[in-house]
């Protein structure tokens, strides 16, 4: 897509014409500059005058999608604990999900916010749209999600090429992994992510589409809150092959796993499958949760054999 920007064109009288008859000059219609009009992840249109070359990431799965689309030397500013890729690391910050700097974002002069809208909330978003910054609405929710958002960052930074190409290695890396580890009767997996009381994914989560890519099915799959708690009894009742532990660290998973012993009816104690995965990447939302995914299927292989 080129930009170029629009003349007038003024029509003048011939040189020497007589004023009497010589015919009105004419003025073409004036054109306005080309519009650099991209819709972001949630369908929102944004137009602007060129594409984005200055840019404010308030999350790290923003900053890591960005990097991938050809736009790295484009962020001014970025969120805490934005660390992948490595040159993410030396961006200045700007705040996090918690609380971000309004005046600092506004001295960077960004063409462009891009946000996560599943973690910054409305409220947080409504000063800078009213300091009169563009905000693009980063969400990646599913699996799925992140080629095609790699994608629409591509027609935001210009990029289109480069984020395609990438978009395209990331997808072809999904399907790989889905055809090596399909299954017709897939085992059934707890995904715990917190303990006491227990909680695990529903199915409309990036992590159960991660279990299933790894041939395996969700236990609470067909649950539509993306985190619920789960009874041990209904855990109980749907019997689990598998329980994947994913915890801030291992200590943590070793505790939560090591509880399950208590009760060794279930067949998934039964026959140690209790599994840990101790893995930021994998919510972090970012392209790096492919190479997560690979490391996920490797361990969810070892305890299917």
């Amino acid at each position: 897509m080129i930009i170029a920007l629009g003349l007038a064109c003024v029509a003048a009288a011939p040189v020497g014409a007589a004023p009497a008859t010589a015919a009105p000059a004419k003025v073409a219609p004036s054109t306005a500059a080309p519009a650099w009009q991209v819709v972001d992840d949630e369908g929102h249109s944004i137009t602007m005058t060129h594409p984005a070359l200055r840019i404010v990431a308030l999350s790290p799965g923003a900053t890591a999608m960005l990097f991938a689309a050809g736009g790295g030397d484009r962020i001014v500013g970025t969120a805490h604990f934005s660390v992948e890729p490595a040159a993410a690391q030396k961006i200045p910050r700007i705040g996090d999900a918690h609380g971000f700097d309004l005046e600092r974002i506004v001295a960077l002069h960004p063409d462009v916010v891009v946000a996560w809208s599943g973690g910054a909330s409305a409220a947080q978003l409504a000063p800078l749209e009213r300091a009169g910054l563009v905000v693009y609405r980063h969400r990646v929710v599913r699996l799925g999600d992140v080629a095609p958002s790699i994608e629409r960052l591509g027609t935001l930074l210009g990029t289109q090429q480069i984020a395609h190409t990438a978009a395209a290695a990331l997808q072809a890396r999904i399907e790989t992994l889905r055809s090596q580890h399909r299954s017709t009767a897939p085992p059934r997996v707890l995904v715990q992510v917190w303990d006491r009381p227990v909680y695990t994914v529903g199915g409309a989560q990036l992590i159960s589409d991660a279990v299933e890519v790894c041939g395996y099915r969700n236990l609470f799959g067909d649950l539509t809150d993306p985190a619920p708690a789960v009874a041990l009894e209904a855990i109980a009742a749907r019997d689990p092959d598998a329980i994947l532990a994913l915890a801030a660290d291992k200590h943590m998973a070793r505790d939560w796993l090591q509880r399950w012993h208590a009760l060794p009816s279930l067949r998934a104690v039964r026959r140690g499958a209790l599994l840990s995965f101790v893995d930021a990447r994998l919510s972090r939302l970012g392209p790096e949760v492919v190479d997560a995914t690979e490391d996920l299927c490797r361990v969810l292989a070892g305890a299917n054999k």
